[in-house]
């Protein structure tokens, strides 16, 4: 089963897709306020910087949107912060998660009208929800090109909004690889906006100590080379183009005790690999994310089919996530459970 071409999508995994149009520019605004006129609430105003601009909120956001069909990180940071009941409506969803209960809780979270085909939130669409706060994933998210409300016009009907530091530019333009800590950065950004910075510290500290054990358990064994692919997913023209170069999933692979199989091969975020290629590459074990797949075991089989002298194939040693291994509060779950694999005889 093929997915159409990277939604632009996944946007939380930081996708290049470089058919998006360059994001619409705005001036930059000028103290902006999230909130109906009046005093600040206490622990009020509070400013943040983001994209190259400031935006004060003078109390936590009520009406929040949340756009990017292909990702979760985002509400499930809402989600983890206890601020879910501000959402007026969700576009962020993928039927699946490595949190129990998690993906029930997006499911229940008032949905949003989205465009066919596009898994996002129309500039009509939106302006008509009145939202005081919109979260995106990439710059494409506020791209008028694409349909969407920019970034200006929301603040010209009280909306301040929100994207990852590194996806401002939309996704053919990341800054850098993402590690964990852009994640915490996420939890305590969103943390002070909504007025629960002390439940984003205590998300933080507990995601960190329980990495720094299980780094510590694995820190001294072999290094297995490891593959993340996102299978059915198209990147690019080459018949393996979802495999996963550049990205979170380095420094969650290096905390469990492993290492990308495909790092270096190209400077982009998702390698774009012939078959012949992809054999050449020596690969001791897979994670496979699963995005809407309905068969992701027999995903794994049909991997291990065609490229049976892998130690990985030899051993069927792979292991399925999907929200954890990007940007989001869950980073913890994946360095476990990845751990585990390549280091079983550790736990």
């Amino acid at each position: 089963m093929r997915f159409s071409h990277a939604l632009p999508l996944l946007a939380a995994l930081c996708l290049p897709v470089t058919a998006c149009a360059a994001p619409s520019t705005s001036s930059t605004p000028s103290a902006p306020t999230a909130s109906a006129a009046g005093r600040p609430a206490p622990g009020y105003p509070v400013t943040i910087a983001n994209c190259g601009h400031s935006y004060t909120f003078d109390r936590p956001p009520s009406r929040t949107v949340l756009m990017s069909g292909g990702a979760v990180g985002q509400v499930s940071a809402l989600i983890a912060l206890g601020v879910e009941g501000r959402i007026v409506a969700n576009a962020q969803s993928y039927g699946a998660s490595d949190v129990p209960g998690r993906a029930e809780a997006i499911e229940r979270l008032p949905k949003a009208k989205i465009n066919k085909g596009s898994y996002d939130i129309s500039r009509e669409s939106m302006l008509a929800l009145r939202p005081d706060f919109v979260i995106g994933t990439t710059g494409f998210d506020f791209d008028a090109q694409n349909g969407y409300a920019t970034r200006q016009e929301l603040l010209e009907i009280g909306a301040n909004t929100w994207l990852p530091d590194s996806t401002c530019g939309g996704p053919g333009t990341i800054k850098g690889t993402q590690t964990i800590d852009d994640s915490y950065e996420m939890l305590r950004e969103l943390g002070r906006v909504y007025g629960v910075s002390g439940r984003a510290e205590e998300l933080i500290a507990r995601s960190r100590e329980r990495i720094e054990q299980i780094a510590a358990k694995v820190k001294d064994g072999p290094r297995p080379k490891v593959m993340y692919i996102i299978p059915g997913m198209e990147m690019g023209a080459a018949e393996f183009s979802s495999i996963g170069a550049n990205g979170m999933w380095n420094d969650i692979f290096a905390k469990a005790g492993g290492v990308n199989a495909f790092a270096g091969v190209t400077d982009a975020v998702f390698a774009n690999l012939s078959k012949e290629q992809v054999a050449r590459t020596d690969v001791d074990a897979v994670v496979l994310i699963n995005w809407r797949n309905p068969d992701p075991d027999g995903a794994a089989k049909n991997l291990f089919a065609q490229f049976p002298h892998w130690r990985a194939a030899r051993d069927n040693r792979y292991v399925v996530l999907s929200d954890s291994a990007y940007l989001g509060p869950d980073n913890a779950v994946a360095v476990e459970r990845i751990a585990k694999m390549l280091h079983p005889e550790k736990f």
